[in-house]
């Protein structure tokens, strides 16, 4: 049994609660939907039932949260946690002995961990062998993997943090099946934190929905909820069953044709991969048009962030060519003096220094926290322009200053602009990671999942600003799962279809 008795936590250093006022039971056995607009607290609380959110150091706690009548630090191995991040949640070189980790420090048997990794992997739909590198994996298989080693746990308590946010439709569907039949069949009580609410509201007993300003905005079953609290909720950004897109976003934009005009990129015998042993995907003829948004699909495991870094200059080809339109090539001061003594291709953003692709092309990553190396939301949001200061007298300290106002008033992140952006919520880190792309102004821009981890309102904002930029004729280009955002904003596709995996399971 679960239980908040007026709890909260704040982070060091912030002056705000990240949760407050949580007042609730959760028996044994239940299946709970925890809701909540975007920095609500919802991972925060995830964190703090599995007993991992760290001592007086990391923060400070009020009221009392209880596993079972202890505090959860002193329940080991009753509760398994799957993390919003699963790339954070991988620790050992081979997928086999990444699942067995958790029964391992357990002390389970050693026969019964590899019927249970077995078990494990086979349930979500991971079919890869037990050798296989944990870094050969994409970010959905990383995630099928996290999963993989909660269940292999077989733990009394459940906790998921956006478990199917970076799963094709069809794997998302397969692994909220998989956890509902395996907490029914062993009476796992289950909290799931999850925006695509509609996926997992028939498998639920209850949803609570945690209020930004603190306590409980709702809790009851779900239909109930839904109907008794509806603009309630969709106010505070919570995604409500059978409630549409507004007008406004509910189709894409018409624009002229852009046929006929030379893409910002294309490709030529492409081959991408991080191994030559292991390519993704080879062959590729593909362009990425002027000023249009353009939407990457395919199933986990295709290599669509393999190739959005590869075209974006970050991950060398295995064969074959980028090619970047003239127009966007560096000075061709640098072309014909460093460039040229070393053989360098100009066309190829690869080749191109870091200062250079700053402007020209930006990157925001699967994993917000890849790209984060200060110590504040402000300080991230300015770094690239104090790069480009250091070269260009425009970015004066008062114009730095105007511009990340500008972002941080855009990006709904200015009660957190002194935060550590690694004490975001999932969804304030995505926006953050998008505003230090935005801050240079590059003509092109990749988004890898632009909507992961954010409520309602936060992904209405997210597509007008898209909207906005592909109006200022920048090129925009989304990795993503999210049917709705092919929907408002595909105005050109590309599915890629994943290739036969080497050491796939028999």
């Amino acid at each position: 049994m679960l239980v908040a008795h007026e709890w909260g936590w704040r982070h060091a250093g912030r002056e705000e609660w990240a949760v407050r006022g949580a007042d609730f039971t959760i028996q044994q056995g239940e299946r709970v939907l925890l809701l909540g607009p975007s920095g609500a607290g919802k991972s925060t609380l995830l964190h703090a039932l599995a007993g991992v959110l760290g001592g007086a150091e990391e923060g400070t706690e009020a009221g009392q949260l209880l596993v079972d009548g202890r505090h959860p630090t002193r329940c080991r191995g009753q509760v398994g946690l799957v993390l919003q991040d699963p790339e954070s949640q991988v620790v050992l070189a081979r997928v086999g002995d990444d699942v067995a980790f958790g029964a391992e420090n357990l002390g389970v048997p050693r026969d019964e961990i590899w019927r249970r990794v077995r078990e494990a992997l086979d349930a979500v739909g991971l079919d890869v062998s037990l050798d296989r590198p944990t870094t050969a994996l994409s970010g959905g298989q990383k995630q099928r993997l996290a999963i993989a080693g909660a269940l292999a746990m077989q733990a009394k308590v459940l906790l998921m943090d956006e478990p199917t946010a970076n799963l094709d439709p069809e794997g998302a569907r397969e692994v909220r099946d998989v956890v509902a039949r395996l907490v029914r069949e062993h009476g796992t009580t289950l909290v799931v934190v999850e925006h695509r609410v509609e996926l997992w509201a028939s498998v639920v007993d209850r949803v609570l929905v945690l209020s930004p300003g603190g306590g409980l905005l709702a809790d009851g079953p779900p239909d109930e909820v839904f109907r008794d609290h509806r603009e309630a909720l969709l106010s505070a950004g919570v995604w409500v069953p059978g409630t549409g897109l507004p007008e406004a976003i509910a189709t894409v934009p018409q624009t002229a044709d852009a046929a006929s005009a030379e893409p910002v990129l294309h490709t030529e015998e492409l081959v991408i991969g991080h191994s030559p042993d292991h390519p993704v995907q080879h062959g590729l003829e593909l362009s990425i048009p002027a000023a249009r948004s353009t939407m990457v699909t395919g199933a986990n495991g295709a290599g669509k962030s393999t190739f959005a870094l590869t075209l974006a200059g970050l991950l060398p080809a295995l064969d074959g060519r980028v090619v970047a339109r003239r127009d966007l090539w560096p000075a061709a001061t640098i072309t014909r003096g460093r460039w040229r003594r070393r053989a360098l291709d100009p066309a190829n953003p690869v080749n191109w220094p870091s200062r250079r692709l700053l402007t020209r092309i930006g990157t925001v990553f699967q994993e917000p926290e890849h790209q984060f190396v200060t110590n504040s939301v402000r300080a991230e949001l300015a770094l690239g322009l104090q790069t480009l200061a250091a070269h260009d007298d425009h970015w004066t300290g008062a114009r730095i200053d105007e511009r990340v106002e500008e972002l941080l008033h855009l990006l709904h992140l200015q009660r957190v602009r002194e935060a550590n952006p690694f004490t975001l919520s999932g969804g304030e880190k995505r926006r953050l990671s998008v505003g230090t792309v935005l801050a240079t102004g590059p003509r092109v821009i990749f988004l890898d999942e632009p909507t992961f981890g954010q409520d309602r309102n936060t992904w209405l904002d997210m597509v007008q600003l898209v909207r906005s930029m592909v109006g200022e004729g920048r090129s925009v280009v989304s990795i993503t799962h999210d049917a709705d955002l092919v929907r408002t904003l595909g105005q050109h596709r590309i599915e890629l279809q994943a290739l036969p995996t080497p050491g796939a399971a028999a």
